[in-house]
């Protein structure tokens, strides 16, 4: 599998999912993305990372474009959409399968829950996959491959399969451009990951390497939530043949008040719920501005933003929206 050559231009990605509506962590984000990209002449592709099918919501994808574009922020490829074409993924997997570095697992989330001794993980609400399926040896029968998955999937007392990944143990180093130097044991942490689900799509994974290689993506910007999530696609880079590695920038998550990432449970942080209620966009980017480092928050353009911003001022600690930066969006 071959990546695709981009010259010497650096590239990054917005890469939204419509499994949500955007809020005010995923502008910060997407902004500060935007600012890096334009200052320093990366190339912006838009991506929708939209193959988690259950969870998709109806316009969500209309409803992102309309408000990256209301905050200010464009781009100059896109939007290129993940489920147009599946083969990428699927080539992926059969060459992983090949090598004989994925087998088929087919245990539920409860039964894994009940076999781990780990907790799961705030973030992501993961438990370490205890090895359930994994074969002792992997084996030459090539009728057990990937590429025979959807065929025998669903059928009479055979159940689909999903796919994980066989993870070696030791530790994965790798640098990340705000957090310093970061180590991470994914056999330890979450054990042999999914690469492949029991609907015939590609993991979250497997898919962001696929997808950031084949479109020369050589600047990732994201919260660090994903931290962990780095050392897993550092991994499928290495067994899928495929590089450059990208430069990894992982910014402090936004939380609410009682330090927990930003959802529901602290309110209604939507974008397009703020614009209902009649902010502007230079009343968000300001508040955005503040908790990125430029003082004192006041009504900003997007202009001013990226003139301003300087990565290196960014806070490395975690944003806290509270209730008075809520009432100040909303003041007229």
């Amino acid at each position: 599998m071959s990546s695709k050559s981009p010259g010497n231009t650096q590239r990054t990605r917005l890469a939204p999912s419509p499994t949500g509506a955007l809020h005010l962590g995923n502008a910060r984000t997407f902004l500060v993305n935007w600012a890096l990209a334009r200052q320093h002449g990366w190339r912006i592709v838009l991506r929708i990372d939209d193959l988690d099918g259950p969870r998709i919501k109806a316009h969500a994808t209309d409803e992102a474009l309309d408000l990256l574009g209301w905050l200010g922020l464009d781009w100059d490829e896109g939007p290129y959409y993940q489920r147009h074409d599946l083969s990428p993924y699927r080539h992926a997997l059969e060459q992983l399968d090949r090598q004989g570095d994925i087998y088929p697992c087919r245990c539920t989330r409860k039964q894994i829950a009940a076999a781990s001794l780990s907790a799961p993980h705030d973030s992501d609400h993961e438990v370490r996959y205890p090895g359930t399926c994994r074969p002792a040896l992997m084996t030459e029968d090539k009728q057990e491959g990937i590429t025979h998955f959807v065929d025998r999937g669903g059928q009479p007392g055979n159940p689909p399969s999903a796919w994980r990944i066989r993870v070696p143990t030791g530790t994965r180093v790798f640098h990340n451009q705000l957090a310093g130097r970061q180590q991470h044991d994914v056999q330890a942490t979450v054990g042999d990951f999914l690469v492949g689900t029991k609907e015939g799509q590609p993991s979250y994974q497997l898919a962001v390497v696929v997808d950031d290689s084949r479109q020369g993506i050589s600047q990732i910007v994201r919260a660090d939530d994903l931290l962990r999530s780095t050392a897993r696609q550092l991994l499928l880079y290495e067994r899928l043949g495929i590089g450059p590695l990208p430069t990894y920038t992982h910014l402090p998550l936004v939380v609410g008040e009682d330090g927990r990432r930003l959802a529901k449970r602290h309110g209604d942080s939507r974008l397009a719920t703020y614009r209902r209620q009649g902010v502007t966009p230079e009343r968000m980017i300001g508040l955005l501005a503040q908790w990125c480092g430029l003082g004192p928050r006041r009504p900003m353009p997007a202009a001013e933003f990226l003139a301003r911003f300087r990565l290196e001022r960014l806070p490395r600690a975690q944003v806290r929206m509270t209730r008075a930066e809520d009432a100040w969006l909303l003041e007229s």
